[in-house]
């Protein structure tokens, strides 16, 4: 009888579009991949794939043979999900994808105390600042801090709350270079940055009743990691853009201020994206659920 493992990497390399975004996504060496697709090229007595130095194509053979592999496949997948849905108590892994400051600012304690409630549950957790493909990399749930937009419809958006960037500096800078009193005095202060163009940068402000202002400045400190930022601007290098649920606690021990009331960065949506399919297994359906639980409505927080 025919392997359908030998169906099911066809149906990846064709569809992904070589063999390295296959192995990547089934977790399989892409040498055992070429050799598979091979040998099945060889039982079948075809052609399946066109192969070249830049890119794989489908034979109309293996066009034929993709729709009924891919079929299999699905089914496949769809059966163990049904399986799964009727389970008692979540289990299995769960693959995450989350930014670093995120993860460093309490999204790791809600996924430790998931894992409590739930101990058949393993967690995978990938702590990068890049946005992941879901599909190719094999994530079941990636977490992500800015405006919500998906071009793919195999992809859902569960949003959690609003995420606000406060422009910031310590008190002693303020008293040393202050009192900032509009977006025009802004030019004087020494800043804190991810980014800057030949030594460029810039902060997009909106404020009251719609006002917007772009203003342009010369980092004194760039850092691309914004907790090692975030020491800076309570040391007074130079005052700069932080996440809300970052610099919180910091405002509230006078440790920083926000250096023009009602100024900030446009507003960015905490939420995770999933292939839809996905929300259907129980461990990722809870995931989701107790994040909706804990993360507060009015900016991130924690609701230990």
């Amino acid at each position: 009888m025919q392997d359908l493992n030998d169906m099911v990497f066809f149906a990846e390399v064709a569809e992904r579009g070589g063999f390295a975004a296959a192995g990547r996504a089934l977790g399989v060496p892409k040498s055992r991949l070429s050799r598979r697709v091979a040998e099945l090229e060889a039982r079948l007595g075809v052609q399946l794939l066109q192969r070249s130095t830049r890119r794989l194509s489908l034979t109309p053979a293996g066009e034929l043979y993709l729709r009924h592999s891919a079929a299999m496949r699905d089914a496949a997948q769809a059966a163990a999900e049904a399986v799964a849905q009727v389970q008692t108590e979540p289990r299995g892994t769960v693959r995450i994808s989350c930014p670093i400051t995120l993860a460093q600012s309490g999204l790791g304690v809600l996924v430790s105390q998931f894992m409590l409630r739930y101990p058949a549950v393993q967690i995978e957790m990938r702590i990068l600042n890049r946005a992941v493909d879901l599909i190719d990399e094999g994530i079941d749930l990636a977490l992500r801090v800015r405006p919500v937009i998906e071009d793919s419809t195999t992809l859902v958006a569960k949003r959690f709350a609003i995420a606000r960037g406060l422009l910031v500096a310590s008190p002693g800078q303020l008293r040393r270079q202050g009192p900032i009193r509009s977006v025009d005095e802004l030019g004087p202060l020494d800043t804190v940055s991810q980014t800057a163009a030949d030594g460029r940068a810039s902060w997009c402000l909106e404020g009251p009743d719609g006002a917007t202002r772009t203003v342009q400045h010369s980092p004194r400190y760039l850092a691309d990691d914004l907790l090692t930022l975030k020491f800076a601007v309570v040391e007074g290098v130079g005052a700069g853009v932080l996440p809300d649920y970052m610099c919180k606690e910091d405002i509230e021990a006078g440790r920083l201020v926000e250096v023009l009331p009602g100024w900030g960065p446009p507003p960015a949506i905490l939420h995770a994206v999933f292939p839809a399919r996905r929300a259907l297994v129980p461990a990722i359906r809870k995931l989701i659920d107790f994040f909706a639980e804990h993360i507060g409505a009015g900016g991130f927080d924690l609701k230990m």
